[in-house]
């Protein structure tokens, strides 16, 4: 899976190919700046383990549709499209299908962060 375009495409879940982590997005916000990046990165990390967390626990719609929103948002806000796009394809999911997104989710979580490491 590709980890960084030079250009901002819009990534939605049918695109199949969004990249982990879209490192060119991120400059765009941080300037450059290393340690801001590494800030934000962080922070999104921290949030997704609560959001993942909550996922896990979650026992109704709006709590299941609450955390994967806000890990969503969370994500494409740091250029984690394909995290973004698991979380979009797991809101629509029924409560039958909770365990398998959240695993998806918690997957995509943690190739997401292995790219993030990686630099």
């Amino acid at each position: 899976m590709k980890t960084a375009q030079s250009q901002a495409p819009a990534h939605g879940p049918s695109d199949a190919r969004a990249p982990l982590f879209d490192a060119a997005h991120l400059a765009r916000y941080t300037g450059g700046d290393a340690d801001l990046k590494a800030e934000l990165l962080a922070l999104m990390c921290a949030q997704a383990e609560r959001c993942i967390d909550r996922i896990g626990s979650a026992r109704d719609h709006e709590s299941w549709t609450t955390a994967l929103h806000t890990l969503k948002g969370a994500a494409r806000g740091v250029g984690a499209f394909a995290l973004g796009d698991a979380c979009e394809a797991a809101e629509a999911q029924p409560p039958a299908r909770w365990p398998a997104a959240t695993a998806s989710v918690a997957l995509a979580f943690a190739e997401t962060r292995r790219c993030f490491e990686r630099g």
